[in-house]
């Protein structure tokens, strides 16, 4: 390569071939190529196209027609649901209401803007069940709804029924008038793994017989704030409004969750979702089935979560488990002598990680069946037995019934438990609302977790000044209510 380079040379120092530019072009070239050849450089072109090779063309293209074939025979199993009802608007109290000067002008008729009523639409979508019209949905999609229609994959139509409901699991069943359906096969949520290839298929947005693709991003999610019983399953197959109710499928075609959430701070989906496992929609679907209503057991006790500081104070030696912070006198729990500050660690044969865990195994326990646990009391271990009981439908129990606007309104007194989790101050006195009857009048206007300090200006103090208060309000007559919501307190109107 030396030689060759100062023969170059040796053209370039000629005076003519200096001074030209061509040359000093043919030089830049002699050079490249010298070098090019010497160290065997051969660049391709750029035209050159890349090449796929056969066995990557066709790996790839059978994961596409299995994807496909596995799209095609779930799809008929999922309908769309939209839902239609009639709702009240609340009545509205004008800012200037206390000032005479508007009083003057407007009267007391331009102080208050009574109630009106409007149709609400939602929808959402379901999974056929049974072949004979059976669909398993969520409870949102369908709760307080008047009139139900629902779209199969055939794009016919049916009215829509709903036969049984679990406000608890936020699962609903409803039934249409058909036969020979295609029913979808049930999977074991039990079995799912974290990075399980799923499909989400629903109707976002009202778009019907949406698939979407992801895996398994976890499972056993709780403490999400979505229902009274969560076990969610999380995906990131994409869920948006609309998939509600939808199915969530493995491989294999079956069901194995019903989509139900998201977690978004936008209002759209955001690589979060959530689905019921079919393990407890099933369970939830056969208690509605045989007995109207589900029948979950019942312990009698309030439990909450260990910190490591709290696992410190208690002198254990890790934080799972479930804090007992609160009995229920003469409850199961209360007879077999557990007491506030017991960290139980075991039900009927089964560690207790957590308080969710330890919640769901109780609901899951047949009433009557005697359980043992073990827990533990000032460092020590112990053992005892609890015969479990049905869980007592407490709500209905406190939802007293009135003949005006606050009929369907359940409460209850404003414990220190209570107080301490919901970070209510101490300020603030009143009965808290624990549910509302979705056909009542007073369901666009209060919420759960609400807590009523007054009703027409009189301070409430527990659930039988409240119970005394609203019974001698009349069935046409606006109540005034002071509640407290969120960290705020404000005035609400609520008419029948």
């Amino acid at each position: 390569m030396e030689n060759k380079l100062k023969e170059a040379w040796k053209v370039i120092r000629k005076p003519k071939f200096y001074l030209s530019a061509a040359g000093l072009i043919a030089v830049g070239l002699v050079i490249g190529f010298v070098i090019s050849s010497t160290l065997g450089i051969n660049p391709k072109g750029y035209g050159a196209e890349p090449k796929i090779s056969n066995q990557a063309i066709q790996t790839l293209t059978n994961i596409d027609d299995a994807m496909a074939e596995l799209v095609q025979a779930v799809k008929p199993s999922v309908v769309n649901i939209s839902t239609s009802r009639m709702v009240k608007t609340p009545g509205v109290q004008n800012p200037f209401s206390e000032d005479p000067f508007f009083r003057q002008f407007f009267g007391n008729g331009g102080l208050f803007q009574a109630p009106r009523e409007q149709k609400e639409m939602s929808l959402g979508s379901g999974v056929i069940v049974d072949s004979n019209g059976l669909i398993l949905t969520n409870n949102h999609v369908v709760k307080g709804a008047q009139e139900i229609k629902v779209t199969l994959n055939d794009k016919r139509e049916f009215k829509g029924k709903v036969v049984g409901a679990d406000a608890k699991t936020d699962l609903a069943l409803v039934k249409i008038d058909a036969k020979g359906l295609p029913a979808i096969k049930w999977g074991d949520s039990d079995k799912l793994r974290v990075g399980d290839m799923v499909i989400a298929i629903g109707s976002p947005y009202g778009l019907t017989q949406t698939v979407t693709r992801g895996i398994v991003s976890a499972t056993g999610r709780a403490n999400v704030g979505i229902a009274d019983y969560e076990d969610f399953i999380q995906t990131d197959a994409s869920i948006n409004p609309g998939n509600s109710g939808g199915a969530l499928v493995n491989a294999r075609g079956e069901l194995v969750g019903i989509n139900t959430a998201i977690f978004s701070t936008t209002g759209g989906y955001q690589g979060i979702g959530f689905a019921i496992p079919s393990d407890m929609a099933k369970e939830v679907m056969d208690s509605l089935l045989k007995n109207g209503k589900v029948i979950r057991g019942w312990l009698g006790i309030w439990i909450q979560p260990v910190t490591p500081a709290m696992a410190k104070e208690f002198g254990l030696k890790d934080d799972k488990g479930a804090l007992v912070s609160d009995i229920v006198k003469h409850g199961p729990a209360d007879k077999a002598g557990l007491k506030p500050g017991d960290f139980i660690t075991e039900y009927d044969n089964q560690k207790v990680n957590d308080p969710t865990r330890l919640r769901n195994m109780v609901a899951n326990t047949v009433p009557g069946k005697e359980v043992q646990m073990k827990y533990i009391r000032d460092g020590k271990e112990r053992t005892t037995t609890v015969k479990i009981t049905e869980q007592p439908e407490q709500e209905a129990a406190l939802a007293p019934t009135f003949n005006n606007a606050l009929s369907g309104v359940s409460v209850q007194d404003l414990t220190s438990n209570i107080r301490r989790n919901m970070k209510i101050p101490d300020r603030i006195q009143g009965v808290i609302i624990t549910n509302v009857d979705p056909d009542s009048s007073a369901a666009m206007v209060l919420q759960p977790k609400d807590v009523i300090m007054e009703i027409n200006r009189k301070p409430v103090k527990n659930v039988d000044g409240y119970k005394a208060t609203a019974s001698k309000i009349g069935p046409d007559e606006s109540i005034l209510l002071y509640i407290y919501r969120g960290g705020q307190s404000f005035y609400i109107t609520l008419s029948k």
